[in-house]
Order: structure tokens, then C-alpha cells, then sequence
């Protein structure tokens, strides 16, 4: 197979102990890797294909970690879905699927196989390649602030029961809000951005989108109640997070742990729709 690391995958040809998957898509992939599907790709070492790829993370005979990277993305999501769901499902991947195995996990996993010895790394002799680490997110930084923007998404209830509409100010308020308002706080929305720079520049960046598409997945449009979407886009050093019907959630490189609300005011039900309608979709 064209590609194939054939000593990996021969490594790992006896027993992969399945722990868990993800999926590696232009819709749907790890942000923690990066701001989109080619950045995300380029930290794997593998083409960004338009179908993307699935990823199985294990541990083999011997307790090494190796993460097996297959084409067959449909398996993958039934998976996925079916272990959502409490059900049982055994990826089982054909070797066909198989168009590498790479040493080491790219993502964090807090489980591991019994009966076999605890995750770590295979010899380079054996792997061929360095093994894949977590990105580090001890301190602030791109893989945090995506994380953080995830779990926002994950729990976006709780972060928007946080804020209160009437904090923001009304449009006749805008230009005095700009000048006095605290962003940190749930306030400042004059223009659609506050009268905080980096998020003026955030929404600046992501409006410039529209006009010139940025690369393939820094701007995804998910399922959400109603008839309204969520929204997640990332640029260098920001990542936003919105509902179509609702505000939106600005997280910066510069402001660490800091979670800044966009108030819907008159710009931002538009930029909104016109990102998800640029945006890429799970099948």
C-alpha cells in the first residue's frame, strides 16, 4: 500500500487491543492538533485527503502503543456512535483499510489494555519513527485554547446560562459601552466586537472568511437544538465558538483561560450565517 510504514503495521499484524477511535475528517477531526483538517493531517504525517481517515488507538501484544490510521471512515464512525451509545462493537479494520500504523498516541488516553504491560512507547528500532506524543497542555496556549473552545461546544448550556442578555448593551449603547466596558466581564458588544482588540481582530479575521476561504476545516457547522447550528472557527491564535441563533465565544492565545462573549447585536447573526453556509459538515 502506497504510504504503508510496512514495518509498523507488521508490528502491530498479531493483536491491536482496540482502546479507542477518532475520526480524522475535514468536519471532524482532533482540534487539539491544529486550527484545521490540513494542520491536523500535517501533525500525523499524512496527506490531507478529502475523505479523511479514521484513527484506532491501541496497545499491541507487548503493551506498546500504536496508532493504526485507516481509510474506511464509515467503520470508524459506526463505532464511534455505537460506543456513544453503550453498545458493544468490535473494530475490527481489514488490512486493506490499513494505510499506516504510527508509533505512539497523538491524543491523550486514560485507559489501557488488561493483561498486557502499560501503554509506552515501541522501540525506535521497531517503530522506524518517532512516536507520536500529546500535544502539551499543561500551560495556555493553541492546544488548550482549542480544547477550551471544545468543551464549550460540549457544554454549551452551561457556559451560556453563565451570561446575562441584559449585560449586554442595547445598540444606542454601543459607542459609550466601547469605551468603558470590561469584555472579561459578560458585556461589551458595540459592533459586533466589543471594545476589546482581539476580539475586534477575531471577528475581523473571521469575516474575511466569507470573502476567502480559509483551509479546509477551520470553519465547521455541527448539529444543535432547534434549527440552529454550532459553530466552531479557528484562526491563527483564536478560536470562536457560536450558535447560529445565539452569541458567540471568543477564546485568544493572549488571554489565557479568559472566555470573552460576542453579543448577537446587528453584525453577528450575519457573519454567523454566512460562515455556516461556507462551513463543512459531518456526513
Amino acid at each position: 500500500m502506497a504510504g504503508t510504514n510496512d514495518a509498523a503495521v507488521a508490528a502491530t499484524d498479531d493483536a491491536l487491543y482496540v482502546l479507542t477511535a477518532v475520526l480524522l475528517t475535514p468536519a471532524q477531526f482532533p482540534s487539539v492538533l491544529g486550527d484545521d483538517y490540513p494542520e491536523a493531517c500535517a501533525a500525523l504525517d499524512l496527506p490531507p485527503l478529502p475523505d479523511g481517515y479514521g484513527l484506532v488507538l491501541g496497545q499491541d501484544g507487548d503493551g506498546a502503543r500504536w496508532t493504526v490510521v485507516i481509510d474506511d471512515v464509515s467503520l470508524v464512525a459506526v463505532a464511534i456512535a455505537s460506543w456513544d451509545c453503550g453498545m458493544e462493537y468490535d473494530l475490527s479494520p481489514d488490512e486493506r483499510a490499513v494505510v499506516t500504523a504510527l508509533p505512539g498516541w497523538p491524543l491523550a488516553v486514560a485507559v489501557a489494555a488488561p493483561g498486557v504491560p502499560a501503554p509506552h512507547d515501541p522501540p525506535a528500532e521497531t517503530a522506524g519513527r518517532p512516536a507520536l506524543t500529546p500535544p502539551d497542555t499543561a500551560s495556555w496556549g493553541p492546544a488548550q485554547r482549542r480544547l477550551g473552545a471544545d468543551e464549550i461546544a460540549l457544554q454549551w448550556a452551561a457556559w451560556r446560562g453563565q451570561i446575562n442578555d441584559a449585560e449586554f448593551p442595547a445598540p444606542g449603547e454601543r459607542a459609550e459601552a466601547a469605551e468603558s466596558a470590561n469584555v472579561g466581564e459578560a458585556g461589551a458588544e458595540p459592533a459586533t466586537g466589543g471594545g476589546h482588540a482581539g476580539v475586534r481582530r477575531v471577528l475581523a479575521e473571521a469575516r474575511a472568511y466569507v470573502a476567502v476561504p480559509p483551509p479546509l476545516g477551520r470553519v465547521r457547522s455541527s448539529f444543535a437544538p432547534g434549527q440552529a447550528r454550532t459553530l466552531r472557527a479557528d484562526g491563527p491564535g483564536w478560536s470562536i465558538v457560536a450558535r447560529t441563533d445565539d452569541i458567540a465565544f471568543v477564546l485568544l492565545d493572549e488571554e489565557p483561560g479568559e472566555i470573552l462573549p460576542v453579543g448577537r447585536g446587528p453584525e453577528l447573526p450575519g457573519l454567523l450565517e454566512a460562515l455556516d453556509k461556507m462551513a463543512v459538515r459531518p456526513l
